[in-house]
């Protein structure tokens, strides 16, 4: 087998184990088992199988955030340069939700090991996630201009939980659809991607939190004390 061919081999058959049976349960073996080469040729690839996992993960999160700034810059072109915060929000979110729900996708052996990569926390891709930050920051640019007077911490804050509510749905859909008794659809794509957009824009816009009520003062035995005044 041609070089090529090994580690795609090797990729192939790594990110079908993984998705099937997590992170945990598969060993380098199992691997070159599935794949039909020798444990020397995962090594001369990849080194290790932290190694092999991150490839992975880098590779369909490459293709995701891709999908997402292509939708970023059509939404700001659209827009002669500045995109509404329903556009940024959509295109922050919408690939990585189709990507993963929907009946078209989430068989998929992509799709699969994905929900793998949000539900276990597994060094490799923690560390990716808390490296690769530059094309959230590309939003959080255009979040900027969208809502010029608002704080670049609520701006942060917004994009943060937006994301976690991506994801939040995609590790917990088996429980919502439980919960609910099948009454919230997990296939109708769009409508969770509408979901999530309306709760991360009414974040973002419904204004200042208020100020606390100042502290009322203390009554002693009915009065004011010199020290309440």
């Amino acid at each position: 087998m041609a070089s090529d061919q090994t580690r795609s081999a090797i990729l192939a058959a790594a990110e079908r184990l993984y998705a099937d049976r997590g992170f945990g349960d598969v060993t380098l073996r199992d691997i070159v088992a599935e794949a039909n080469v020798n444990l020397a040729a995962v090594n001369y690839h990849f080194g290790s199988k932290d190694e092999l996992i991150a490839e992975l993960f880098v590779t369909r999160s490459i293709q995701t955030n891709r999908e997402r700034l292509n939708e970023l810059k059509a939404a700001e072109e659209n827009g002669g340069g500045r995109a509404s915060i329903e556009d940024i929000m959509r295109a922050l979110v919408g690939p990585t939700l189709r990507g993963c729900l929907g009946p078209d996708r989430e068989g998929s052996t992509a799709a699969r090991f994905m929900i793998r990569a949000s539900i276990e926390s597994v060094p490799p891709i923690r560390r990716i996630k808390n490296r690769e930050v530059d094309h959230l920051r590309k939003f959080a640019a255009a979040m900027r201009r969208a809502m010029p007077g608002r704080d670049d911490t609520e701006l942060y804050w917004g994009l943060h939980f937006a994301l976690a509510m991506a994801h939040h749905t995609i590790r917990e859909k088996e429980r919502l659809l439980r919960l609910s008794e099948g009454k919230c659809d997990l296939d109708d794509v769009r409508a969770i991607i509408d979901r999530v957009v309306t709760v991360s824009v009414m974040a973002l816009t419904m204004g200042d939190v208020p100020a606390k009520p100042a502290a009322r003062p203390v009554v002693v035995h009915g009065r004011l004390t010199r020290q309440d005044l």
